[in-house]
């Protein structure tokens, strides 16, 4: 139990870097208003979830206990759905209903799809 929270906590705190920095360099890439880092964030965690789990569950067999280091370990701490939430309000309060209608949007169906393109993508590969 104790190796399972070693691992956990490591998986979470590799997540939380990667998501800082991808926010990090996507919004200096962008300087816009609109949250494009926790956009980039959302998205390829999204596509990581399904190519992920479509890999173990039908190409590399991978234990329970692994699993869950890496998907709420990992991604867990990797994608930021909270965040997310917050930036839409933000930009309620701010009077800004179309950009929180297209966050809203965005995150949602693109986060879909790009989470069955990697189901796709793993099933074309193998």
């Amino acid at each position: 139990m104790i190796q399972k929270l070693i691992y956990l906590s490591f998986a979470g705190a590799l997540g939380t870097l990667c998501r800082y920095e991808f926010t990090n360099i996507i919004h200096k890439l962008t300087n816009f208003t609109y949250p494009w880092g926790t956009f980039f964030v959302n998205v390829s965690g999204c596509f990581l979830a399904g190519a992920l789990f479509t890999l173990f569950e039908e190409h590399i067999p991978l234990s329970g206990e692994f699993r869950t280091v890496i998907f709420i370990g990992f991604l867990g701490a990797y994608t930021t759905f909270s965040t997310f939430i917050l930036e839409t309000g933000q930009l309620i309060r701010s009077s800004e209903y179309l950009l929180a209608i297209l966050n809203l949007l965005l995150h949602n169906m693109l986060g879909l799809m790009f989470y069955i393109v990697g189901v796709v993508l793993i099933k074309i590969l193998f």
